[in-house]
């Protein structure tokens, strides 16, 4: 199944300029899901990291491979309208820049989930090359 900027719009709240996820390539909800961020030199984020050597932070790749994940285990009916928040990061590695003109390929696999409380295994790919890997958790709120 894929998903395009509008159908992501009806499932996560995030709104201009921290939508980070253009395309949703591929997901199985409950379990995973795939989705691709087109980094532009348009974003206002390069204004100020860095002017002079353009370099996508890597807090907002964290995110953008959140809001995959988050597509996962929102789009579940039972979580209809709800709003899935970071509950932590681990072993986050960055293994190569991220940089205007990039396609980031991301996928976020949910391997563990305890009630509203849940873990997901990401990566963020770029020309084949792994650019960010993290375990995820998340926390499932109704506000």
């Amino acid at each position: 199944m894929e998903l395009n900027s509008n159908e992501i719009a009806k499932i996560l709240p995030h709104r201009y300029p921290f939508a980070l996820v253009d395309r949703i390539t591929d997901y199985e909800p409950g379990q995973w899901a795939k989705g691709i961020k087109c980094v532009s030199a348009a974003e206002p984020v390069f204004c100020g990291h860095f002017p002079q050597m353009h370099v996508f932070p890597g807090v907002l790749i964290l995110e953008a491979m959140a809001q995959v994940g988050a597509i996962a285990i929102l789009s579940l009916p039972e979580n209809q309208g709800k709003i899935a928040l970071f509950g932590g990061v681990k072993n986050a590695r960055f293994k190569r820049k991220v940089i205007p003109g990039d396609v980031m390929e991301m996928e976020c696999v949910l391997t563990k989930r305890r009630g509203p409380v849940g873990i997901g295994e990401c990566r963020a790919v770029v020309n084949g090359e792994v650019a960010c890997t993290a375990e995820l958790t998340f926390a499932i709120s109704a506000e």
